[in-house]
């Protein structure tokens, strides 16, 4: 559907479409609405195989009832004044009988086809009541035809079915009034048949005002409950389709990602904010989601200083909605907020007008989650095409929250535990890597080392052996350095700086080679997954010094500046085979940086710099920025 939202559902079911822009267009018209509906609870017709269920049911009450009233007129024949009384239960019955045939040959039933049929229903009351006491139990016809609208469709519907039954009793009322009635029983005794036996004072205006009160307000009950009752399992419905987004493999962020892109699609919001905390943290994240051609694409950013207050703060509760009126160029700020349940509204000029500084909106929804001290945040829903009832979205949302928030919480712990698994037995292997394999290399190297010093042989065989010890050498430190890599697995923007300070000290042990790290910032403010990613384009790069570069000194840096941390690591050695410098578009099409390196950095979506002075030296440069952070690397 290329179309964003979808406002109200007509009688005919035809749509009115509208464009998820910041000026709300109308794209097309069908038929003129009587009120306006909620944005999505009402909007979606009948399936097929349910709207064939229902006529079906419809089709089979039908039948019982006319069963039932010639039941009634053979137990007390004074109810049917005429014959044709009889005759028209006898049709009636033979009609519906019918309608259930058509149904079970019919593999779905059209809009036409439930109209014509809806039609015939509301007609027959009105013609039997022509034949029939006013006091008989017939007027359960009327009942049936208003109970039928409010299954059908909803509460106007109903109350518009009612008015037209009512008006064919005034017409026939008028019919009395012109003698229209009273000509046509003369031409029925004038060819010999029985008359209508239709007692005027049954359509006197007054008995009649009072039915068609009593029809109205009884259409008015039946239709609102039935609308309710769809309301809810409308409710229900979106609720359970939410609940089966909640996916283990999709991780934590991919579920939110679905969950809110969803509800952006339900109110035809123009984007969505998720702020999340995890533990006591007072560094908050936002997620900014957006729907690109029907697609809900999440990006995740620091939301700076101040953040926990600014997104997370209890000024207007849990829940709430806001809208912005201008009053003599003056903003103005309504708040409806639930309150335990309780709708609290008011004027507030605290909290939204900080929060349209940041984020300028019109209207504004929001509504919290908390998950105990492991979790928490806050879903904000700008723009939202709120028409019916906020107070009934925002319970809506509340209740929503409280029925998926377990399952999402549980995506949340299954990726902690997976993790903290992951960590463990990573562990567990670099332990079985220190004391198996690189002990028995080390020790193989030792007795190649001795037998070499120790046993005079021929210079062929003496250089054979310090090439084999050379092998096993290189052997350890590989090993080493996977299991380094196998523990940078787990590293956050609070241990990289300390992780990067142990593996400068282990390089310079193990090679020799005067090695510093320096930082510059008190503290690293990015995601995990792009922490670990720099642990690892340092460890690559320091690899490349050790093997190629046949440098004295290393530096390597990680510092802070213009809103972005950069990762330098740089060497006075053979240099990079050009001379330069060159930016990642140029190496990429060179291929002259390492591809280790640059895909990396692509993953992070972060720049890389070389600068290379063949026999004097390299510069590696990686700078992120402080609000890099996509959704791909945000789970």
């Amino acid at each position: 559907m290329p179309w964003n939202s979808c406002l109200f559902r007509p009688a005919d079911d035809k749509i009115l479409y509208f464009h998820n822009t910041a000026v709300v267009s109308v794209a097309r018209i069908s038929v003129p609405r009587f009120r306006p509906r909620s944005l999505w609870r009402t909007q979606a017709a009948l399936g097929i195989e349910e709207a064939r269920r229902t006529e079906r049911w419809l089709a089979t009450t039908r039948v019982l009832l006319a069963s039932c009233a010639l039941l009634t007129a053979w137990m007390d024949p004074g109810e049917i004044r005429s014959v044709w009384g009889y005759a028209l239960l006898d049709f009636y019955v033979v009609h519906g009988i019918g309608i259930i045939f058509l149904l079970r040959s019919r593999q779905r039933t059209t809009l036409p086809f439930r109209l014509f049929v809806h039609g015939a229903d509301v007609v027959w009351p009105a013609v039997i009541s022509l034949f029939t006491t006013g006091q008989s139990p017939f007027f359960l016809f009327f009942l049936f035809v208003i109970a039928a609208a409010a299954y059908r469709w909803g509460v106007w519907e109903t109350v518009v079915t009612a008015v037209a039954s009512v008006s064919l009793l005034w017409l026939e009322s008028l019919g009395f009034q012109l003698g229209s009635i009273q000509a046509l029983n003369l031409w029925l005794t004038r060819i010999q048949l029985s008359t209508m036996g239709t007692e005027p004072s049954d359509f006197e205006p007054k008995r009649l005002f009072m039915r068609s009160i009593y029809l109205v307000v009884m259409a008015l009950l039946i239709g609102y409950l039935a609308e309710q009752q769809k309301k809810l399992r409308a409710e229900k419905d979106q609720a359970a389709k939410m609940l089966s987004m909640v996916r283990m493999d999709a991780g934590l962020a991919g579920t939110l990602s679905d969950i809110v892109g969803e509800l952006l699609k339900l109110y035809g919001a123009t984007r969505a904010l998720i702020a999340s905390r995890e533990g006591r943290s007072q560094k908050v994240w936002i997620g900014v989601l957006e729907l690109r051609k029907g697609v809900a694409e999440l990006e995740w950013t620091d939301s700076g200083t101040g953040g926990a207050e600014l997104y997370l703060g209890e000024a207007l509760g849990s829940t709430f909605y806001v809208s912005v009126r201008e009053r003599g160029g003056i903003r103005k700020f309504d708040v409806l907020r639930l309150n335990k349940g309780v709708v609290v509204s008011g004027d507030h000029d605290g909290f939204p007008r900080r929060f349209s500084g940041v984020h300028d909106f019109q209207r504004l929804m929001a509504v919290s989650y908390d998950f105990g001290q492991e979790l928490s945040g806050r879903i904000f829903l700008l723009e939202p095409m709120v028409i019916a009832s906020a107070e009934e979205e925002l319970q809506f949302l509340e209740n929503l929250v409280r029925q998926i928030g377990p399952a999402i919480y549980n995506v949340y712990l299954v990726r902690r535990l997976r993790r903290r698994a992951g960590a463990v037995e990573r562990a567990r292997l670099v332990r079985e890597l220190h004391d198996g394999a690189v002990q028995s290399l080390i020790g193989v190297e030792m007795q190649v080392d001795v037998l070499r010093r120790s046993h005079p042989m021929a210079d062929g065989m003496a250089r054979e052996l310090e090439r084999v010890q050379r092998l096993l050498r290189e052997e350890v430190l590989k090993l080493r350095e996977l299991m380094y890599q196998m523990k940078s697995s787990d590293i956050d923007a609070r241990r990289l700086p300390g992780f990067l300070r142990d593996t400068v000290e282990r390089f310079q042990r193990e090679t020799g080679i005067n090695a510093r790290f320096l930082m510059d910032g008190d503290e690293v403010i990015l995601p995990q997954p792009i922490c670990r990613e720099l642990a690892r384009i340092a460890q690559e790069a320091l690899v490349n010094v050790r093997k190629h570069s046949r440098a004295k000194r290393v530096m390597v840096q990680l510092v802070e500046g213009d809103g972005k941390w950069e990762l330098i690591v740089e060497d006075d050695g053979a240099g990079f085979p050009f001379s330069g410098r060159l930016s990642q578009a140029e190496l990429d099409s060179a291929r002259r940086a390492p591809a280790i390196i640059r895909e990396r950095v692509r993953l992070i979506q972060g720049e890389l710099t070389i600068e290379s002075r063949p026999g004097r030296g390299a510069r590696v440069e990686v700078r992120v920025p402080q609000v890099a952070a996509q959704l791909s690397g945000a789970d």
